[in-house]
């Protein structure tokens, strides 16, 4: 497919006369503390998507995963990210090092909406509260501490139109497994059959390790 006659948005006022005015609901949602609702969605929520942009702009999406609740909240203000092991590339951190901002979106799995706090952020090598971010014997080297500018409920449609919770739309099968990925992208030595191994049920067994 060639790239031409594309026709671009460019300006503020051009993407309002296309997409119209926000709902009076949509309008007005965005707080800048936490409520109740928003505390009892966290003790919920088992995943969330860290975005971030470096001083470059180079940007990244990284998922944290942990049991649910596993932000710990310190005050209507200030929440906190544990991090797990992982591959080390620290995409994300390293943003946060040069560029504070951070967006983050919570998911509860089977519900449609989402949760999302925007703010600014650090990084933490030590504090009091790392020994309530305990896991399977994984205590934390770093945690991410977010100061919070905005935090609102998203509408459910993206979810409801992918179908991203309804069983019968799963095809996890229609990409190559981990193991096929990690051979071609990843320069791994191994063959495909020992990674498929590696990535079975023992990789679960590793996961705080």
């Amino acid at each position: 497919m060639l790239l031409t006659d594309l026709v671009e948005v460019t300006s503020s006022d051009e993407l309002g006369e296309l997409l119209g005015e926000p709902t009076p609901g949509a309008a007005v949602k965005v707080r800048s503390c936490l409520h109740e609702h928003d505390r009892q969605w966290l003790a919920a929520s088992p995943l969330c998507v860290v975005a971030t942009s470096g001083a470059d702009g180079s940007c990244d999406a990284s998922p944290k995963g942990d049991p649910a609740g596993f932000t710990l909240v310190l005050d209507d203000k200030t929440i906190a990210i544990p991090e797990r092991p992982g591959n080390r590339r620290a995409d994300g951190f390293r943003n946060i090092l040069t560029n504070p901002h951070v967006g983050l979106l919570y998911l509860i799995p089977g519900r449609p909406d989402t949760l999302r706090i925007n703010g600014r952020a650090r990084l933490l090598r030590h504090a009091p509260f790392f020994d309530d971010m305990v896991v399977k014997g994984n205590r934390p080297q770093l945690a991410l501490l977010v100061e919070i500018d905005q935090v609102f409920y998203h509408c459910p449609r993206a979810l409801l139109r992918g179908g991203v919770w309804q069983p019968q739309t799963w095809q996890p099968g229609a990409a190559p497994s981990r193991a096929v990925l990690a051979k071609a992208h990843d320069r791994r030595p191994e063959s495909v059959e020992e990674l498929e191994t590696y990535y079975g049920s023992q990789y679960l067994e590793r996961l705080y390790q």
